[in-house]
């Protein structure tokens, strides 16, 4: 017969199942000899009794049901799955588990067993009664405050209610809510209450053993108020706040919070808030605040992850730890090193928040190691080494920063790529840390070659400087080249397909991509040169208009080819009629089945044809092309076909972004004249090659995705040849193994179990709202440390409801946002203003009915800012938490020439 009641004592780590989390952390601590209350564990058994007798098990059915196969539409998405109405029926059927669970008996025989252990405590002893979840205090999702806690519980019929009230608590509304939106079922969830002895408090509090804001490690951080930790807990009071060093003590930050009230326990049961006088004296000594330090340095290193504490002080001076569970929200440390290290987040420079999938990041790993010279030579370390930190790619840029010639460089490349990130990096330049360290010079041009072995272009690109023809001509013969060693001869085995993958690139697809980079490189030196020589005749920002509407951009063409079929299919009134009244869901299989209007079937197979490679997040080989779902497609053609207005059409605003490009060479040019024939010449000259070359800019990264895709394909055959060997559970499955793991499931290995773990990890990063743009090797996540530093900000000497950012692209627009956080199936209605945390090429065909764009990240060179520029509409980048400040419907101006967004109205409250 299942147990009912455990010591708290007894409790161990293989328990979860039986006690839930919060009860087997409590347990561990407990026999490590930390300082827990005594109690006992009511376990799952008795829940799983109850909710049978009251009926549940068919609710549980229909919730699962109403949910859906949830768990892999989230974390494909990366947001919560279903829609409102899902919401609602979960909403419903939870409150009817409510009702059940409020009115079942409970057995008789788990009545006696919970009266008979609270007596073991002592006669109508004060306790705590605490909910413990099999779902809960996790390192995957903490459940913090989702099921309740009943404190200063007196007498056995009190208890009785009080774990009834715990039992229901499972399924309140926002309990439901957070297991739907974290992918967990609903049947797989039960509880344990946990019943442990009331501790007389005369300050209770928090504790995180990791700095929550900033992320760093090294740094405890504790809040303390008189009275029991429910006025803390529930945002009552302003607590005292301190932060130590945890590995010296030193309290490094102090704030006195002004502590009103308290919560305090009441004589016959329950508890009551009292009011406190204001005072300046903290509820800690600092004696006592390294004391609590020490006690949280110890859980962590027991359960080897920082961990939130909650933690009491009685009168007598001694400290109780009364419940701990793992901080979820903090970002995976990147890899162990002695020194401090500094790390720049390569893929928000390049537009992708998501993660990326392992053999997305195992193609990254082996084309960086393309780099690296042959047989591990000597000389000096290539100046950028990659790594993976939560499922993201980031660069050391520690080398770069103790150097000085980087220190000048780096800031004014992150100017164009991230504009957010130059002030970051100064302040690491101040921190003695990163001190200017005595250069490594390498000791022979090959040696130079190997430290930054970029520097192979440069012949390339002088050559292309004043030969643009030749340039483009070996490009072009590059590109051949490549398409023809993308063919791998069939019929060909699955082992043959690995090793094809692997060189491709290692040595193939770098070698390629070289060599098609000359000619953009040149036309943005030439856009340079003529800034250079114009000097103070131009206005900062001004030179950038040229760049509006360019040629050979081979993003800007897809997305023209798109309006053009999506116009098409317009003026067909049977595919118009079924792309407006369907799902893309449904429009897809249906293309799929070749059952679309044939005008529609016709058009889109022939975008996808040419541009079916591509895909939201495209540079990870692990997401699915629009060719294999050509649902976001078809979702923009939609978008497309609710535009009425002519002057908006895409076509139109292209052709006005390059006439007023044109427009402005000719006012630059004509300006020029002052400094003579030979200079303005020379300027016309620039800003000409710049317009004819700088859109060249997006074909390497074409070319990568079109790699990318060719060999996503030869991956997915190997799937799903591991798939019929039983090796893993469907060919999609090879996209979270690394090559040489695909190697071992040939060989016959059960690799059901990685990848399960690594799309649990996955589905958590897509969940992941805040990325750092720059992390050091303890955790520190640079800008939210200086956000939290600072006293005062630009934006109080700007009026109210200001957002500020850099200007990337010229105009101003006022009008409806619409916030959009994966352009996946995602609807702009023409003339709203788009703001992303980023944008990539799967986001730009959105561009084309966009009234302005606001980005989180990105700088005025980064993909968003070039396209928009090239589409002429007004855009600012580089605005912190912009998807979180603005809300769709707010009303706002965007003046892309200040870098300024002003929320002048938003939308009244339903």
């Amino acid at each position: 017969m299942d147990s009912i009641t455990v010591p708290l004592g007894e409790v161990g780590a293989g328990m979860l199942a039986e006690a839930g989390g919060k009860a087997v952390n409590l347990g561990v601590m407990l026999a490590a000899g930390l300082p827990v209350p005594d109690g006992f564990c009511l376990t799952t058994a008795a829940y799983r009794q109850v909710a049978t007798a009251a009926g549940l098990e068919w609710l549980l059915a229909a919730m699962e049901s109403a949910a859906g196969e949830t768990v892999r539409p989230s974390a494909e998405h990366g947001r919560p799955p279903g829609d409102a109405a899902t919401a609602a029926s979960l909403q419903h059927l939870a409150r009817q588990a409510r009702d059940r669970l409020a009115a079942a008996p409970v057995p008789a025989r788990i009545e006696r067993e919970l009266r008979r252990a609270y007596a073991r405590l002592g006669a109508d002893v004060p306790v705590a009664v605490r909910s413990s979840a099999t779902a809960e205090d996790l390192p995957e999702a903490s459940f913090a405050g989702q099921q309740d806690t009943f404190l200063n519980v007196v007498g056995a019929d009190a208890l009785l209610e009080a774990v009834r009230g715990c039992w229901v608590s499972l399924w309140t509304e926002r309990a439901t809510a957070y297991r739907y939106a974290n992918g967990i079922g609903q049947r797989k969830v039960r509880l344990a209450v946990v019943v442990q002895r009331m501790v007389d408090a005369a300050v209770s509090g928090v504790m995180f053993t990791a700095n929550p804001l900033t992320g760093t490690r090294g740094q405890t951080v504790v809040d303390a108020s008189p009275g029991l930790g429910e006025a803390v807990v529930s945002g009552a009071v302003n607590p005292d706040q301190f932060v130590v060093d945890t590995a010296t003590g030193r309290i490094v930050e102090r704030r006195v919070g002004d502590k009103l009230v308290q919560v305090r326990p009441l004589s016959g049961g329950g508890t009551e808030q009292l009011p406190l006088a204001a005072g300046s004296e903290p509820s800690l000594t600092d004696e006592q605040v390294r004391e609590l330090a020490g006690l949280g340095r110890a859980a962590q290193e027991l359960f080897g992850a920082p961990q939130d504490l909650e933690w009491t002080l009685s009168p007598a001076g001694g400290f109780a730890l009364v419940q701990t569970r793992p901080i979820t929200t903090l970002y995976p440390l990147p890899e162990a090193d002695e020194s401090t290290r500094a790390y720049l987040c390569a893929s928000l420079l390049q537009g992708l928040t998501r993660p990326l999938t392992p053999m997305g990041l195992c193609a990254f790993e082996t084309l960086a190691a393309a780099w690296k010279p042959a047989g591990g030579g000597s000389g000096p370390p290539p100046a950028f080494r990659y790594l993976s930190v939560g499922l993201r790619l980031f660069v050391d840029i520690t080398p770069v920063l103790r150097s000085p010639g980087g220190r000048r460089l780096l800031p004014r490349m992150m100017k164009g790529a991230d504009a957010r990130s130059v002030g970051v990096l100064e302040h690491l330049m101040e921190d003695p840390r990163f001190a200017v360290a005595r250069p490594r010079v390498p000791r022979s041009p090959a040696g130079l070659f190997r430290s930054v072995p970029q520097l192979v272009l440069l012949p390339s690109v002088l050559h292309a400087l004043f030969r643009p023809a030749a340039a483009l001509r070996r490009s072009r013969a590059a590109e051949r080249e490549f398409d023809a060693r993308l063919r791998l001869p069939e019929p060909a085995t699955p082992a043959q397909r690995l090793d094809f993958v692997e060189q491709m690139f290692s040595r193939e697809v770098t070698e390629s991509l070289l060599r098609l980079l000359p000619p953009p490189a040149a036309g943005y030196l030439w856009l340079g040169v003529a800034r250079w020589l114009l000097g103070s005749l131009v206005e900062r920002g001004e030179v950038q208009e040229v760049l509006r509407g360019l040629p050979h951009n081979v993003t800007t063409e897809m997305d023209l080819k798109l309006w053009d079929a999506a116009a098409a299919i317009g003026r067909d009134p049977a595919s118009a009629e079924a792309i407006r009244s369907a799902a893309p869901e449904e429009l897809a299989r249906a293309y799929r089945e070749g059952t679309l209007p044939a005008e529609a079937q016709r058009r889109l197979a022939t975008f996808l044809a040419a541009y079916g490679h591509r895909a939201v997040a495209e540079i990870d080989i692990g997401v699915p092309r629009w060719a294999e779902d050509p649902s976001h497609i078809i979702n923009v053609i939609a978008n497309y076909l609710r535009l009425d207005d002519p002057q908006q059409a895409p076509d139109r605003q292209f052709a006005r972004a390059a006439a007023q490009a044109d427009a402005k060479v000719a006012d630059l040019v004509r300006r020029a004249e002052a400094f003579g024939p030979v200079r303005s010449r020379l300027i016309a000259y620039g800003l000409r090659r710049a317009r004819a070359s700088a859109g060249m800019r997006e074909y390497p990264k074409y070319r990568l995705v079109t790699a990318l895709a060719a060999l996503r394909a030869q991956l997915r055959k190997v799937g799903e040849e591991l798939a019929a060997a039983g090796s893993v559970a469907g060919a999609e499955d090879v996209f979270f193994l690394d090559l040489a793991e695909a190697r071992v499931g040939l060989r016959g290995a059960d690799l059901h179990g990685i990848v399960a773990g690594r799309r649990r990890t996955y589905a958590r990063e897509l969940r992941r709202r805040h990325i750092p743009r720059l992390i050091l090797s303890d955790g520190t996540d640079v800008e939210a440390a200086l956000a939290a530093a600072a006293t005062t900000t630009a934006g109080d000497r700007l009026p109210p409801g200001t957002l500020v950012g850099a200007p990337a692209s010229a105009g101003t627009v006022t009008g409806t946002a619409r916030v959009i956080l994966d352009p996946a199936g995602a609807r702009l209605e023409p003339g709203e203003i788009l703001v992303a945390p980023s944008t990539d090429p799967g986001w730009t065909p959105l561009f084309l009915t966009a009234g302005a764009l606001v980005m989180e990240m990105g700088g005025p060179v980064s993909h968003g800012a070039v396209v928009a520029r090239e589409y002429g509409i007004p855009a600012v980048v580089g605005v912190p938490d912009a998807t979180l400040r603005i809300a769709t419907g707010d009303t706002i101006t965007v003046d892309g020439a200040a870098g300024t967004i002003v929320c002048s109205a938003r939308p009244a409250s339903s």
